[in-house]
């Protein structure tokens, strides 16, 4: 097991504490005194390509680590009991203050990450969504967001984008666009 595995730094059962806490199979660990089995799954987040009218996404800039001050866009981790749709509205309200509704939401693909968090690295499932408005809403920055902003789509380096699942996802998403435009 490597250390991007978030089994890897896992050691004692979590329900009677015993070291013999095992590796069991890629995805899961075992005690061998209680017989519990912890299974890791990814975790939901999703991803908000906000496009409007004039060909502009929106993009802001990471606030915190990883990737502190490199290019993003909008989204985030699902919370317990809620539909990945709710956590596209919810991220969307929190870092940009845009009011949403769930119809403006267009599923595009996912992506599987691996984000790195707390010395752990969380395995997610990025849910990419693409949202049309018409002209310049007004956007405030917000949340783990320092700076966001309306940039061309053409204008958009996928390098310049610090997590690697929102670079790969925003190069297949530029491709399609640039294949519809010509």
């Amino acid at each position: 097991m490597t250390p991007d595995n978030p089994l890897y730094h896992f050691h004692y059962c979590p329900i009677c504490g015993s070291s013999r806490f095992e590796i069991h199979s890629e995805t899961s660990r075992q005690c061998s005194d209680c017989g519990f089995t912890y299974y890791t799954n990814p975790r939901g987040a999703t991803v908000a390509v906000i496009v409007n009218d004039l060909d502009e996404i929106l993009v802001g800039v990471r606030a915190n680590d990883p990737a502190k001050g490199t290019l993003d866009l909008v989204g985030g981790f699902a919370d317990l009991d809620e539909t990945i749709e709710q956590t596209m509205i919810r991220e969307i309200r929190e870092e940009s203050g845009l009011e949403i509704q769930e119809s403006q939401l267009h599923y595009l693909f996912s992506q599987p990450n691996t984000y790195p968090f707390s010395g752990v690295c969380v395995k997610t499932i990025d849910f990419f969504f693409e949202i049309r408005l018409q002209g310049h809403p007004a956007i405030k920055s917000m949340d783990d967001i320092s700076q966001l902003r309306w940039m061309p789509i053409d204008q958009l380096n996928p390098s310049d984008i610090g997590l690697n699942s929102i670079r790969i996802g925003m190069e297949r998403y530029l491709n399609e666009w640039k294949r519809k435009k010509a």
